[in-house]
């Protein structure tokens, strides 16, 4: 056990450095981006799935729940909401920036999280367009709800540092563990012995509205203990603490479990179809 603590905490300290560096770039985004971003989504009307999954993907970590308010005040389609969580990343980018993942391969991810997250939202606001009505008016409650990006940007960043770090560590324990106990073997035989199962675990863990959901997919897929298909069902549902708010600030909560529910099939589906397709980036 104390070699595996041991394991654990240097493998974490290892790419302390790159984490810090990916999440001060991301910080600088969000601070000079972020106010511009929202109201390019609320003024875009019918093309808000296509613009919203765009902006979506960009590391601003409190734009899909300044996304949600504007949708619980109605001024913002339930299209353009899904298209901006399935492209959200959450925190999957500084952690494969930290892993040493090329570049290229990151954009092929997020460039296939945005392609599902336009073309579910648009299906989604065809479907449902005659039922949606929107205001006009902006009212934001993200002042309430905002994760305090709003301080200086030092510490902004060694804020998200330690606790991503944290969540790695936590991780990375964890699959230490049950790899010396079960065995490497083993694990990846839970995961991705069956095509179906996979995506389906996945997009579940997903759902947890807690960057720890997509620290531990992006962990599990980087490690080799998961199939593609099954990380991205995962990173599809994944928009960090979005859906808590979304419970929070829209009081129809039926509406809520369909959003919910709508998020957890796509997320299913994607990866039960890359899967079988053989898709791997």
């Amino acid at each position: 056990m104390l070699d595996i603590i041991v394991d654990t905490i240097l493998d974490s300290l290892k790419i302390l450095p790159f984490l810090f560096v990916a999440f001060y770039i991301m910080e600088y985004i969000e601070h000079k981006f972020s106010d511009k971003s929202k109201e390019l989504v609320v003024k875009s009307g019918r093309f808000g799935p296509i613009l919203g999954a765009i902006l979506g993907a960009f590391p601003q970590c409190g734009f899909s729940v300044a996304t949600t308010n504007f949708y619980a005040t109605r001024i913002m389609t339930v299209g353009t909401l899904i298209s901006i969580y399935l492209s959200t990343s959450d925190e999957m980018l500084p952690i494969m920036l930290s892993h040493g993942v090329e570049v290229g391969t990151i954009v092929k991810i997020i460039g296939l999280k945005v392609l599902i997250g336009m073309v579910c939202g648009i299906v989604i606001d065809f479907i449902l367009r005659k039922k949606q009505k929107l205001d006009e008016q902006i009212h934001d409650f993200c002042d309430d709800e905002h994760c305090g990006c709003e301080h200086s940007l030092l510490l902004s960043t060694i804020k998200h540092t330690l606790n991503i770090l944290l969540f790695i560590f936590i991780t990375t324990f964890i699959l230490n563990v049950v790899m010396h106990y079960l065995g490497e073997d083993e694990l990846r035989n839970l995961f991705m012995h069956d095509k179906f199962f996979g995506p389906i675990l996945g997009s579940l863990i997903g759902l947890i509205p807690n960057c720890g959901a997509s620290v531990i997919i992006t962990e599990l897929y980087l490690s080799g203990n998961i199939t593609f298909g099954s990380a991205m069902a995962g990173l599809l549902t994944g928009s960090g603490v979005a859906l808590l708010v979304l419970f929070k600030t829209n009081k129809k909560f039926k509406e809520n479990l369909y959003i919910l529910l709508c998020l957890y099939l796509i997320g299913v589906s994607a990866g039960v179809l890359l899967d079988f397709l053989g898709i791997v980036i």
